[in-house]
């Protein structure tokens, strides 16, 4: 069938019926199955950022240097940024379930075949085919999760799900500690085996993520609605049992002009002409917390080991991720209740101002001071963060929905991932050099402050009020009769 021609014409009330469900237990499958990815990147994250200096030594390391730490943190997100857009259209044309197993799987081979790095050359080579995956992933996933999830509850759980980051992150940090301790792992072995790890943690998830189901919105606009139908009625069933009662009927339908495949083209159209203005808004986004975490985050080890003396940097990581989980958790809810506009205004304006007064006061801080400076910062931030995530996700139609995420996500992240670990790189390593000390780096914070900030600005100009909201309200899917579509519209001059 040739791309973009209409296969068939039929209405549909799957959406309305997949928001209406109450919380069950099949939501938290999909929790567990789908949101732990980004345990696996907070793992790899603090892994890289824990072992800069285990990864040092000619003799039991790969002989990296500061700069070598930065531009392997710039080489996995690149790897990401990569695997997103690549994945992320593969998404969108052959379906969620598909390629959140074909993601998962590119991650866990990477990063078992990083364990086994002999040269610089190839760990570089291992980091980028592992982020490849994990970009991946967040396209697929996001994409899933917002589809599967009722519209009472989406806003809180992508949220909470984005944070779960730093459920890895801590854990990688406290793993760190014993792996990096010679007296209890030979210091040649202890960073393989924390980045094997890893790959046992992704088997794990494997087997639960085999039992959640293909999106049935994907299915009923690329002409598989009997298949939708089905699995619509069995999560009804299950949902039905558990709780003892009847589920309502609803009304509101959809009527949809089904597709194979939807071309790149109007895809594209679909971002810049007739969507601008959310598409500045997820760019602004993405820019402002890509650069804040990157920097900050991938450096930090080695921030810490260069000026403070820190050998075992691991105890501050853990402490540092844990109120970034904490912060995301406490404030997920707020996003369903105050409302997305509210709550991304203010954790990036204060996150980033925060940020900014620790870079005019960099030179007064210990490790102790600093970590817990960072816990205050991003405790706001986490949460935007991960938010960024859920507006890219919900604000854009249904057959675009992965390539969109893909898409803010490898621009935004190239802009302040690439960039940012590389500059800090430079920055430690030439404030080492001429004895500068750690005061050196705070043009990293003030870049960082002010994007965050301005992300911040520009959500409260141009953000969509999308709390309780079905998707398709918020954005009409191209596939969808404008007669027949849902009453509020979804056309960007009526929400941002």
């Amino acid at each position: 069938m040739a791309s973009g021609v209409e296969t068939g014409r039929i209405t549909t009330d799957i959406p309305a019926r997949m928001d209406r469900l109450p919380w069950s237990r099949f939501h938290w499958m999909v929790v567990v199955g789908l949101g732990a990815v980004w345990i696996l990147d907070g793992l790899e994250v603090t892994i890289v950022g824990s072992m800069s200096e285990a990864l040092k030594p000619n003799d039991t390391g790969l002989g990296l240097s500061s700069f070598d730490v930065g531009l392997a943190g710039a080489v996995y997100v690149a790897g990401a940024c990569l695997g997103a857009l690549f994945f992320g259209q593969l998404t969108d044309r052959f379906g969620r379930k598909k390629l959140f197993l074909i993601t998962l799987a590119v991650y866990t081979v990477a990063t078992v075949l990083t364990a086994f790095s002999m040269t610089p050359l190839w760990y570089f080579a291992c980091r980028f085919l592992t982020g490849a995956g994990i970009g991946g992933e967040y396209a697929a996933i996001n994409s899933a999760i917002d589809e599967l999830i009722p519209k009472k509850y989406r806003g809180r759980v992508d949220v909470a799900i984005n944070g779960s980051f730093w459920v890895g992150a801590a854990g990688g940090a406290l793993l760190t500690i014993p792996l990096l301790d010679p007296n209890m792992v030979d210091p040649a072995w202890g960073w393989r085996v924390a980045f094997g790890l890893g790959a046992i943690l992704a088997v794990g998830i494997l087997v639960v993520r085999r039992h959640v189901p293909e999106s049935p919105r994907w299915l009923f606009i690329h002409g598989r609605e009997d298949e939708g139908e089905d699995i619509v009625r069995g999560i009804e069933d299950r949902v039905a049992r558990e709780n003892g009662t009847s589920l309502e009927g609803v009304s509101e339908t959809i009527t949809i002009r089904q597709r194979r495949t939807i071309p790149l083209t109007t895809i594209a159209k679909t971002v810049f002409t007739l969507y601008p203005k959310r598409t500045v808004l997820c760019l602004s986004l993405f820019i402002g917390q890509a650069f804040l975490y990157n920097a900050f985050f991938f450096t930090y080890g080695d921030t810490l080991g260069e000026f403070m003396g820190v050998e075992q940097v691991g105890w501050y990581i853990a402490v540092f991720a844990v109120s970034n989980f904490v912060g995301a958790l406490a404030l997920s809810p707020l996003f369903d209740s105050i409302g997305r506009v509210r709550m991304l205004t203010a954790t990036y304006v204060i996150s980033g101002v925060l940020l900014g007064i620790t870079g005019l006061t960099l030179g007064s801080y210990t490790a102790v001071t600093l970590t817990l400076m960072g816990c205050i910062i991003f405790f706001f931030a986490s949460a935007g963060a991960s938010a960024a995530y859920l507006t890219a996700s919900e604000v854009f139609p249904m057959e675009t929905r992965a390539l969109c995420i893909a898409f803010f996500y490898a621009i935004g992240t190239a802009a302040g991932g690439i960039a940012g670990p590389l500059l800090f790189g430079k920055l430690i390593e030439d404030a080492t050099s001429g004895g500068e000390g750690i005061s050196a780096i705070a043009l990293g914070y003030y870049i960082g402050a002010a994007l965050m900030v301005a992300g911040g600005i520009v959500a409260a100009f141009l953000g969509v009020k999308a709390e309780g909201k079905s998707l398709e309200s918020i954005a009409q899917p191209l596939t969808a009769e404008d007669d027949a579509s849902p009453s509020d519209g979804g056309r960007e001059h009526q929400h941002a």
